[in-house]
């Protein structure tokens, strides 16, 4: 066995040979080592610091500190800045080694699996990382495919191989290549991201093929049902396409980080604008009032106002510096550490099934989690389980399905709902539930036209069955609604056993039954039916036909038009119900007649021109004047909670889009399901063009764009009448995402309540969430659990993947990660709120606490000859904000609620404030920087006129400077203690604590420090001997604290009450609804579902494919007896029903005849 291939290093194509390395090593290709680590041993120290000093308050805290050793111009010691930097350094190198540490895990674990690879002749167990372009591999059941595969060989003996792509979108069906008869060479691709093309020829003795897509196995797919299979590797680690498709890791920053760069570019504008008023006025004091002071204040030689004036420019950068504290930034990052595990430790986020709980996997974007405008979410596997079941069923006018009791009054199934007893069919699948008696009566009695429907069921279908033990059925379905149908079929007494390319083998109500298979009209997107030529054992012809109801009407005889009236009122309430629905009708054929026609068929199916025009014009022929047996209604099977998820997030004004590979009929009917497209819209917009010019066309115009600035073209939302849907297929949104088209479609777009994009690649998901992130002013979420939906979640603002399922490729690019679609909401509506509403009133309150601590020296400045004396003691302002005010902000930004979490869910309106940044803005921290300079004047002039010319109750003076400063920091500490406490909604023990324990803390340390103990023994460091048992002693200190404190506070909440009381926000209005309830809001009314009336309905088997017809008919499949192989396992729950199936052929079989 030898195989040569041609790998060329070029932008077009490849060259490779298989089991030579050497030759293959030459070429340098990718090996198959994956990497989605940041850092290495080496890197990790510069690079990490680069990236954090690109924080512009980082840099600036260095320039601080570079200021603060020159003697000159400090005032301060060194280390007030050294420790808090060194501080915020080290726990974001901490947390980011942490993060860093898990992706180096998991790659090692990737990268460290083991494969069988054939090496001269013998199967060797490589690790994955060790495998190279050109080895040839052996897969178990099982197994991950190791890289992306050429397949070669199967164990199967229909010749197929079984696929679960759970990381790569949907689950495929695929023929293999015998690698006992290739000897050649092959051209391909180089290295792309494309998961449905692959390009390649293959050259066997002498003669050339075609290699496609149909014949490579991607890396991310699981091997199932299939005992072995061998594949030679064409791509290798980074080069396949699951990788290809990964995207590059992207460093996400919120929109507050962006907003908190804003005001610190701000706030550094407006220190230097105060230090210059400073400096400027210690220029002009200098020159007029300075020469009185030089006999005890020598000036140096060369020394002038000028020089002066300059020195304390820089001294007062160094004394206002609080006005951007550094201690802010390690808060912020404790904060966000917090509220992430808050996030970790949610049980009710946790999935008990699967065993798997929240994972906030970054600690850097929880406050984005509460603005979120947008959410871009994939379909199966997300908001679907990909599980079809039999629901319901019309026959012969009569509705089968419903459970209803005594009274005739309906009753909703639940799981204690009793269940039909299917022990009379030994061929029974036990999973399958259905709870109406009545139909397994019907059929137990002989009703020609219920045993009529089951058997259209067994027969009319792709289906092929596995019997690998004696009565244990397995059927490979194509489609889920194929599966679905056949096992119904099969649990009311018509079982299809087996098939040939001639017969299908059927087991009826136990009697063993054989049909002669005489022509399949087989599916495809215009049919939308199949049918099904077949002679039963008594010789007698008939033609059964399934398919979309409309399709079906159109050709019924005249004889079923009242039966087709009372079929279409069940359909009509099946398809209100969001299940998927067929129609299915038969017609008994002549003998002659069908020789006619089946001489025609062959010229048709022959023919070299116009082969399926042909082609559908014979079937047009015999598929006429059909009689109604009944329909068919199938539930493709929602995760738990979707569809009242998707109505709550909604409620917040939050728009949901849904991308997905499959296709359109399927995406319309889950958004249907999920109750993003609803009947009561004015229209559901269908984008499906071939031509760019077509796409234009059919975009609706609705009112003329408008943006927002020609340079940014930012495009603003706009009013509509009515709500609209929009669903568009890949093909047209690969023109609509032309430049000079995009925003077209964007706006569009964003006036539609729902937006389905359907058949999407996974460049195009990303391509379509770096849209809105570009033009519109909104925050970004993508959701998905496969690894096409890898680069969706890297572009978007927050990733979130879906785990606990086989695919872990989404998860491992993920911010933040859970079970299920539904715990979507508990994270936004109750996390992402509080996170953001904390982390504003984190800032609010930290900005107006440091800038009136800050002001306050700038009053005190032009009282000190703007020598820039601190107004505070030093050791006050060392410790203000490392100790006195950090904890109560912290536990305020931790623990606060504005209400609790059912609250939050009964009112997601409560949601809407974060999507408009009013919370924190511009605006809300130019408020911040008036109410500061308010507090802070009071906080000066206050305490300066009570202290002026004051004695003590003794008669001695107290009007020093140190009994001053103890004052101002006193009144200044208990006034923003105090504007917490009003801050705080939710009061808890550990905030007490750190309000009280601040307060205590703070009178321990200064009596402590103004003791005569610490002067004694540091004379130097503690010079405010006595001052503190001195002034506080004092009944005039203590009003004068009560005072300034009611003067700062009374305007907040004269204000507070005027806006509650004329103009109350969605909060307060909660709030108030809240506290009148004292607990907890009463539980939601029950909702029962409510039956509706639907126009629309269902097409036939949406996630079908064409060309499957042929495939069942041709006996390709038969070439190795069936039972010259045993399984290797037994079979699992993983059910081939809920398979996509998708063929392959063998090179040879290529050549004979062509297939879609």
């Amino acid at each position: 066995i030898y195989v040569v291939f041609f790998y060329f290093i070029s932008s077009e194509e490849r060259h490779l040979r298989a089991n030579d390395r050497e030759y293959n090593l030459s070429f340098m290709y990718a090996n198959n080592a994956i990497k989605t680590s940041k850092y290495n041993v080496f890197t990790f120290l510069p690079l990490n610091l680069f990236e954090q000093f690109q924080r512009l308050a980082n840099a600036y805290f260095v320039f601080l500190l570079i200021l603060q050793l020159i003697p000159q111009i400090s005032s301060l010691s060194w280390f007030t800045t050294v420790v808090p930097l060194l501080l915020v350094l080290s726990i974001t190198l901490a947390k980011d080694l942490s993060d860093d540490i898990t992706r180096h895990k998991n790659d090692k674990h990737v990268n460290n699996r083991k494969v069988e690879v054939l090496i001269n002749g013998e199967l060797k167990s490589e690790k994955w990382m060790n495998v190279q372009v050109g080895d040839i591999v052996k897969l178990e059941n099982n197994e991950f495919v190791t890289a992306d595969l050429l397949l070669l060989s199967s164990s199967e003996p229909l010749n197929l191989i079984y696929i679960e792509t759970a990381e790569l979108d949907g689950t495929l069906i695929k023929y293999t290549i015998s690698i006992l008869y290739i000897s050649g060479e092959v051209r391909c691709e180089p290295p792309n991201n494309r998961l449905d093309k692959f390009t390649g020829t293959l050259t066997v003795r002498g003669e050339t093929f075609a290699l496609d897509n149909e014949r490579i196995l991607l890396r991310g797919c699981t091997l199932r049902n299939t005992e072995w299979c061998f594949g030679l590797v064409v791509f290798g680690g980074p080069d396949t396409k699951l990788m290809q498709n990964s995207g590059k890791s992207i460093f996400k920053r919120t929109s507050i980080d962006h907003l908190m760069n804003f005001l610190v570019m701000f706030i550094f504008g407006f220190l230097a604008f105060l230090c210059t008023i400073l400096s400027i006025g210690n220029g002009i004091w200098e020159y007029k009032e300075g020469n009185s002071f030089i006999t005890f204040l020598p000036r140096a030689d060369g020394a002038n106002a000028s020089l002066s004036a300059f020195l304390t420019f820089w001294s007062y950068v160094i004394i206002l510096n609080t006005v951007v504290p550094i201690s802010l930034y390690v808060s912020v990052e404790i904060l966000r550490l917090g509220n992430s595990y808050f996030i970790d430790w949610d049980c009710k986020m946790y999935h008990v099934k699967s065993n798997t709980p929240a994972q906030a996997r970054t600690t850097t974007l929880n406050e984005e989690l509460g603005q979120i405008k947008y959410i871009f979410s994939d379909k199966t596997g997300t908001l679907t389980q990909n599980i079809m079941t039999f629901n319901r069923c019309s026959i012969n006018g009569k509705s089968y399905g419903e459970v209803v009791d005594f009274a005739g009054q309906r009753v909703e199934v639940t799981e204690k709902t009793e269940k039909i007893d299917f022990s009379w069919n030994s061929l029974a699948d036990p999973k399958f539930c259905f709870h109406d008696h009545k139909l397994v009566e019907a059929v137990k009695s002989g009703s020609p036209e219920v045993r009529a429907f089951f058997r259209l069921l067994a027969l009319c279908h792709t289906v092929m069955a596995e019997e690998k033990t004696e009565g244990e059925l397995f059927y490979q379905a194509q489609s889920p609604d194929e599966g679905a149908l056949v096992t119904a079929a099969r649990n009311f007494g018509f079982v299809f056993r087996s098939r040939t390319p001639e017969t299908i083998s059927l087991v009826e109500m136990g009697v063993p039954t054989t049909y002669e298979l005489l022509a399949v009209l087989d599916f495809n997107n215009v049919r939308k039916r199949m049918s099904v030529i077949v002679r039963n054992p008594e010789g007698k012809l008939t033609l059964y036909c399934k398919g979309a109801d409309t399709i079906i009407f159109e050709r019924l005889h005249p004889l079923s038009s009242k039966l087709m009236e009372v079929t279409t009122e069940h359909l009509n309430e099946y398809a209100g119900e969001g299940l998927r629905t067929l129609a299915l009708a038969y017609k008994d054929l002549d003998e002659d007649k069908f020789e006619e026609w089946k001489e025609r068929h062959h010229e048709a199916s022959t023919s070299l021109e116009d082969r399926e025009a042909k082609l559908d014009a014979i079937y047009e022929e015999i598929e006429k004047d059909l009689l109604l047996l009944g329909a068919s209604a199938v539930e493709d099977k929602l995760q738990d909670g979707v569809p009242q998820t998707i109505e709550q997030l909604a409620k917040a004004d939050i728009k949901i889009w849904v991308l997905t590979g499959d296709k359109q009929e399927t995406a319309e009917n889950i958004g249907y399901s999920c109750n993003m497209l609803r009947e009561e819209m004015k229209e559901i917009f269908i984008v499906a063009s071939n031509t760019a010019e077509e796409v234009r066309e059919e975009l609706p115009p609705i009112e003329k764009s408008r943006f927002l600035g020609k340079k940014s073209q930012v495009v603003e939302d706009e009013k509509v009448n009515g709500e609209y849907g929009l669903v568009i297929n890949g093909h047209s949104l690969a023109f609509a995402l032309q430049k000079d088209m995009q925003l077209e479609l964007l706006r569009t777009a964003c006036m539609c309540q729902a937006v389905i994009c359907c058949r999407v690649t996974p460049l195009q998901k990303a391509q379509v969430v770096e849209l809105v992130k570009k033009h519109k002013k909104a925050v970004t979420l993508a959701i998905g659990d496969g690894a096409n939906d890898v680069s969706m979640i890297k572009t978007a603002h927050i990733g979130v993947g879906i785990s606990g399922q086989e695919g872990m490729q989404a998860v491992l690019s993920s911010d933040f990660s859970f079970a299920q679609f539904r715990y979507l909401q508990r994270l936004l509506l109750v996390h992402g709120r509080w996170s953001y509403l904390r982390m504003c009133k984190f800032l609010r309150y930290f900005f107006y606490k440091n800038f009136t601590f800050t002001f306050v020296h700038f009053w005190y400045a032009f009282f000190c000859g703007f020598s820039a004396q601190t107004v505070y003691d030093e050791w006050f302002i060392t410790l203000y904000n490392l100790i006195y005010a950090a904890l109560p902000v912290i536990g305020l930004s931790l623990f606060d609620q504005d209400v609790n979490d059912r609250w939050s869910f009964q009112y997601p309106q409560l949601y809407a404030p974060g999507q408009l940044n009013q919370y924190f803005s511009k605006m809300a921290f130019a408020r911040i920087l008036l109410h500061s300079c308010y507090s802070s004047l009071i906080l000066f002039f206050v305490p300066w006129a009570a202290m002026c010319d004051t004695v003590r109750d003794d008669g001695k003076d107290i009007a020093d400077y140190q009994s001053f400063a103890l004052l101002a920091q006193t009144c200044l500490l208990i006034v923003v203690s105090v504007q917490l406490g009003l801050d705080t909604y939710y009061w808890t023990a550990v905030s007490q604590f750190f309000l009280w324990g601040s307060l205590s803390v703070y009178f321990a340390v200064t009596f402590t420090m103004y003791s005569n103990g610490m002067y004694l023994i540091f004379t130097s460091s503690f010079p405010f001997i006595g001052t503190a048992r001195n002034s506080l002693n004092q009944p005039n200190i203590w009003l004068t604290i009560f005072l300034t404190t009611i003067l700062c506070i009374l305007p907040v909440v004269a204000k507070r009450f005027l806006f509650i009381q004329l103009k109350p926000t969605i909060n307060d209005k909660v709030r108030h609804k809240a506290r009148q309830a004292k607990a907890v809001p009463p539980p939601a009314p029950r909702k029962v579902p409510r039956r509706r009336i639907s126009t629309r309905r269902s097409g036939y088997a949406f996630s079908h494919a064409r060309g499957y017809g042929d495939l069942v008919t041709s006996g390709r499949f038969l070439r190795i007896p069936v039972k010259t192989r045993s399984a290797l396992f037994p079979h699992t729950d993983t059910p081939v029903a809920d398979s996509t199936p998708q063929t392959y052929r063998t090179i040879y079989e290529g050549l004979q005849m062509c297939l879609d």
